[in-house]
């Protein structure tokens, strides 16, 4: 069978390997009985994914020119299907069309993005909800509220509310909220109103309805490399068309991006300023002062993701993008989902009102409504000052839980991992010995009970990483992490041997 297709074509690639089968089919050169190669085995031949070939034998079936069989696969059935019909047309017993009637045909009307998005970090995390192991990948605050007092605290904002109906919020976000954050803010050196703040559940939205304000399809995106597959992902689904900026210890490697950005004239550049997802490295003071000049000379946006920045084991903490900049060109976001309580998350967005105009009318048709009594919660703790001191509670734990983790790295030195001490932040970026692949080290740690996060997930190409894994300290408990990492330095020297040993 000689199928041939054309990606300078403005048609579909499976309407025209539907059209070549059928063809194929009607003019004899595929008889009845004739099996079609395997979903999988038609996608290599052709080099297309498989869900474009689902859809092209979907065609294919609802024209009722082959069918499936158990045990055989796709065979042809078009003329028994016509004598079928004609016998049907005379008998009157109605034989044609019975196969499939009145079944909705879900794989050709579910976009391909939705049917073929990476499901390794997702199943990382549906592995987290349902498993009792030691979770090395889950970014989550360590349960240190009181729970006496948050009880307490609830009951007095239900009770001072009264019978008003306090569930429903403004689209832009609880206002005390907002007045909190504006004060918050000022910690940061960042200068804004009320009216430049847009409440959001988390960042992932935070991005997502920025991303549907600012971007039209085959629009493009600067994002540094390794990223968050959170990130690149909303950009995807969006259409638009990511151009990576590599990461060293310094952050985005923003020195020489100058043709690409001439090149690529991309919409914004996107960049995690302070203990990046997933290396755990800061972007240094004259990298922001770098991007900042670009962002004014090209007159680009820049999204400043600032989530972890509070949890410093340093004194000195840099500046923000947005608190170095006096052109209102930097989009900042910030979530309290590594500094609050476990499961309630929120973000904000500080920007131009315009765009918070934008990101308020994305919450009234998409979201109707936010999480009232996390909002309330967090104006509460930042009102008298209890989240500051819970936030440098937590950013002391992590600090002795990184601790744990990186001595248990060090013993690994002599075999060729290497990572750097994290200054702060949730994460550590580590670079496995030679030979050892980090999905044989994610499946030989999950089996003995524990989940890390192999590095090729943070590319959106996967075109690198496989050498390397990203470990999360923030939730698990100190001891429960020292067995962690235990277990992971048994599987890494093992893997490390046999790889030697071939």
């Amino acid at each position: 069978m000689n199928i041939s297709i054309d990606r300078n074509l403005r048609t579909p690639l499976f309407w025209q390997i539907f059209d070549q089968i059928k063809e194929l089919i009607i003019n004899g050169s595929l008889p009845d009985g004739s099996a079609l190669p395997s979903e999988r085995t038609q996608a290599r031949i052709l080099g297309v994914h498989r869900n474009t070939i689902i859809k092209a034998y979907s065609l294919l079936k609802d024209a009722d020119l082959i069918d499936s069989v158990q045990g055989v696969g796709y065979v042809v059935t078009y003329r028994e299907e016509t004598a079928e019909a004609k016998d049907g047309k005379e008998t009157g017993s109605g034989r044609s069309k019975k196969r499939g009637s009145g079944m909705v045909n879900w794989a050709t009307l579910i976009k391909d993005e939705y049917q073929d998005m990476e499901q390794s970090y997702d199943n990382i995390f549906s592995r987290f909800t349902e498993e009792k192991g030691i979770s090395l990948s889950t970014g989550m605050p360590p349960a240190i509220y009181d729970e006496d007092e948050l009880a307490a605290n609830i009951a007095s904002i239900l009770s001072a509310e009264g019978r008003r109906p306090f569930f429903i919020t403004p689209y832009q976000g609880d206002v005390v909220l907002r007045q909190q954050i504006v004060s918050y803010l000022r910690t940061k050196g960042i200068k804004a109103g009320v009216g430049d703040v847009q409440i959001l559940s988390e960042t992932n939205q935070a991005l997502d309805f920025i991303v549907a304000a600012l971007l039209n399809p085959g629009d493009t995106v600067i994002l540094e490399e390794p990223v968050s597959p959170d990130v690149y992902r909303v950009i995807e689904l969006a259409g638009c068309k990511p151009v990576t900026v590599p990461v060293d210890e310094d952050g985005m490697m923003c020195d020489h991006i100058e043709p690409l950005i001439e090149s690529a004239k991309p919409k914004f550049i996107y960049v995690n300023s302070s203990y990046q997802d997933p290396t755990g490295y800061i972007l240094s003071i004259e990298r922001r002062r770098k991007l900042l000049e670009l962002s004014n000379k090209y007159r680009i946006p820049i999204i400043e993701d600032d989530a972890a920045s509070e949890l410093s084991f340093e004194d000195r903490i840099l500046p923000t993008l947005k608190s170095m900049e006096d052109s209102g060109n930097v989009i900042y976001i910030y979530s309290f989902a590594l500094t609050f309580i476990p499961g309630m998350s929120m973000a904000f967005v500080v920007g131009p009102k315009v765009l918070i105009k934008a990101l308020n009318y994305l919450v009234s048709i998409r979201v109707m409504s936010l999480d009232w009594m996390t909002q309330k919660l967090i104006a509460e703790y930042i009102s008298d000052g209890s989240y500051y001191d819970r936030v440098r509670d937590m950013a002391a734990l992590n600090r002795e839980k990184m601790s744990i983790v990186c001595d248990a790295l060090d013993e690994l030195a002599d075999i060729g991992l290497t990572y750097k001490r994290p200054r702060g932040g949730v994460y550590v970026w580590c670079r496995l010995p030679d030979g050892v692949d980090s999905q044989d080290v994610v499946s030989e740690a999950f089996k003995r009970g524990v989940m890390v996060i192999p590095g090729e997930t943070f590319y959106p190409f996967k075109n690198a990483g496989q050498n390397f894994i990203r470990l999360n300290y923030s939730y698990e408990p100190a001891e429960r992490i020292r067995r962690g990492m235990d277990i992971l330095t048994e599987v890494i020297k093992s893997l490390a041997a046999n790889s030697a040993a071939r």
